[in-house]
């Protein structure tokens, strides 16, 4: 009969949830720590660059202000086209996990970036220059007082950031980069199945909210100290 689909045989299906669960799993992890890196150090160069601050350098900063207004604002689904030919480039193919991490990892770097910017700008300037006063090195400033003053925020940061890379790693699906948005289109969407679906639905809500509760809690652990 006609919108009748039967239920999902999960005899068959579980062992390709259980490799798209692994999958974007993978995916997250690497694009946040390598993304994370990066994004660190492109929002404590857009700190210490900003005219007047440690390293300032207004055509350093402008640049990359501007370089990160441009990216920042791209829908994800769309950039993934975007910048299909460095992807190709990096990871010689458009196609699979591999080849969506690419994208997912320059977006997340960029984000990332203005995220930590905007938390280091929110640190005392009295810090700064009370660590100034008493001779230390600006680069020493920089990475063992400023951050650490703004860890806590910094981690709530990429707890965000870990969320916004979850729904990344879904979008990437459209392109065939594996995970679970894959297998909720191709098993869910595809074949008009609403209980693939709902259970991809299911299991990106705990890996959200268990990142989010484990993110929360480091944060608070820091404050404590």
């Amino acid at each position: 009969m006609t919108g009748i689909h039967p239920l999902a045989n999960w005899d068959s299906l579980t062992p390709v949830l259980l490799q798209s669960i692994q999958e974007t799993i993978y995916m997250v992890a690497v694009t946040l720590v390598i993304g994370g890196v990066a994004g660190l150090l492109i929002g404590a160069v857009l700190y210490a660059t900003r005219p007047g601050n440690l390293f300032g350098n207004r055509i350093v900063f402008n640049v990359m202000n501007l370089v990160i207004n441009v990216i920042r604002p791209i829908p994800f689904i769309i950039f993934l086209t975007a910048v299909g030919p460095v992807t190709k480039l990096v990871a010689g193919t458009t196609l699979g996990t591999e080849a969506a991490i690419v994208p997912m990892t320059i977006m997340a770097a960029v984000v990332i970036g203005r995220v930590v910017e905007q938390n280091l700008v929110a640190v005392d300037p009295g810090v700064v220059e009370a660590a100034l006063a008493i001779g230390a090195k600006r680069l020493s400033i920089l990475f063992g007082v400023v951050i650490p003053e703004a860890l806590a925020p910094l981690i709530l940061g990429y707890t965000f950031m870990f969320i916004a890379v979850v729904d990344m790693s879904a979008m990437a699906g459209y392109i065939g980069g594996g995970g679970l948005g894959n297998f909720a289109i191709i098993y869910g969407y595809n074949q008009f199945d609403q209980q693939a679906t709902w259970v991809t639905v299911a299991i990106i809500i705990v890996i959200v909210q268990v990142g989010q509760i484990f993110g929360n809690w480091l944060a608070q652990r820091v404050l404590r100290r």
